[in-house]
């Protein structure tokens, strides 16, 4: 699966150029008050709320119809805590652009934008959103681009594309938010050209996430993490995803440790392409199509560990993508997998390899229960070095151990006959 984010950058930034313009021009001289639930536009009004504020103002409870507000550097914007609604009406709500400083709570984003992101932030650095509401947009909730912010505490729902799209960050935190209810993807954190990005994304709440554009893997994930690089995905609980819990495209030095993955409808946790330094660690995977993906050593996707994971409940065959195998934990090079406990798999519970491709991969202190196949390892010729080592294999229905050429069982039991592959070793 390739991504192209150029498209989605476009996307979520156009009205953003105009928000500009706004924060160059004049406040008019007859500056009307804002008018809780009134249908007219009230974007004059709380522009010249905005600028007069001095660095502090609370909205009052309603609704505000307005559009390309841009919110003034150094202030705190509040709301009424569940009352307060900026609406949008075929743009965006508003944004903040290069500046700094700037604290928006307990604000409501609705409305349809158009193309445009309902609030957007580019360039800027010192930026906190807190207990805001994002709710029923047919595009993009929230667009940041080379910017650093805060993102805590916040709801997001029903939107058409995504709840968080961020491209070429500079230092964001994204804690503690619920996602629901997306047509293409929760989180995305994405960059033009891969390069550090450190974004950090705890202890979120993201489900259902729809893949209405399609594709293989583009769309339906609830964090996807492509051509950034130290990125740390930790401790969220992330459920009913059309594809992927976590997607890691073409990333290096990122680590997905502590997720609690439910009911995936392709791949859970997934290190794909040119890929280098993935850490998949104790997180916990029930329901999905295949467990955990580590793959792509033809794009030189390589050096990952993998353990204390627990994966069961995997699917016979996945319903969005039909090249997508039952297999509960699969690798292809430099990996340790390790520790890991695998369950009820209608396939190979921990694989090693397609064909030729594997290369340096450790499988020790395993403990797989009612799978097909225990462990599968890649027999074809040109397949590279693999140890198997003091793993515990139950009630296999096929094999504890079998040695695999492409997507045939070579060796039912490769432990009887591993003197013929110099490549193996099994301890």
């Amino acid at each position: 699966m390739r991504q192209d984010p150029e498209i989605t950058r476009r996307h979520a930034l156009l009205g953003l150029s105009a928000l500009a313009a706004v924060a160059a021009a004049p406040v008019g001289a007859q500056e009307a008050a804002l008018v809780p639930d009134s249908e007219a536009d009230q974007s004059a009004a709380l522009q010249a709320a905005l600028d007069g504020a001095k660095g502090r103002i609370t909205l009052p409870a309603g609704r505000f119809r307005v559009g390309n507000i841009s919110f003034p550097a150094g202030s705190v914007v509040e709301g009424v805590p569940g009352a307060t609604w900026l609406v949008a009406s075929g743009t965006a709500i508003g944004g903040f652009l290069h500046q700094s400083g700037l604290v928006l709570r307990d604000i409501g984003f609705t409305g349809d934008s158009g193309e445009d992101p309902l609030f957007g932030i580019q360039a800027a650095d010192n930026v906190t959103l807190e207990r805001c509401r994002f709710s029923e947009n047919p595009g993009i909730a929230l667009s940041l681009f080379q910017s650093a912010a805060i993102i805590r505490d916040c709801d997001f729902e029903n939107h058409g594309d995504a709840a968080i799209h961020a491209l070429d960050s500079t230092g964001l935190l994204i804690s503690g938010n619920t996602i629901s209810g997306c047509g293409n993807a929760g989180i995305r954190i994405w960059r033009n050209e891969a390069g550090p990005d450190g974004s950090i994304l705890v202890n979120n709440r993201i489900s259902k996430i729809d893949w209405r554009a399609g594709g293989n893997g583009q769309n339906g994930n609830g964090i996807n993490v492509y051509l950034a690089d130290e990125v740390i995905v930790a401790d969220n609980h992330i459920a009913d995803c059309a594809f992927t819990a976590v997607r890691l495209n073409t990333t290096k030095n990122c680590q997905v440790t502590g997720n609690n993955c439910h009911r995936c409808g392709e791949v859970a946790i997934f290190s794909e392409f040119g890929f280098s330094g993935s850490v998949i660690a104790d997180n916990i995977i029930d329901g999905a199509a295949t467990g955990i993906s580590i793959t792509n050593l033809d794009s030189n996707g390589h050096l990952a560990v993998c353990s204390g994971n627990i994966v069961r409940n995997i699917a016979p065959k996945s319903e969005v993508n039909p090249d997508t195998v039952p297999v509960g934990i699969y690798v292809e090079a430099e990996v340790a997998v390790t520790g890991n406990v695998v369950e009820n798999v209608p396939g190979v519970a921990i694989a090693a390899g397609f064909g030729s491709f594997m290369r340096s991969v450790v499988i020790t202190g395993n403990v797989v229960y009612a799978s097909n196949i225990g462990i599968g390892v890649s027999v074809a010729e040109g397949a590279g070095k693999v140890l198997i080592a003091d793993n515990m294999v139950h009630e296999p229905s096929v094999g504890e151990i079998a040695g695999l050429k492409w997507t045939e069982i070579a060796e039912p039991d490769l432990r009887a006959v591993a003197d013929r592959y110099p490549h193996v070793t099994i301890r």
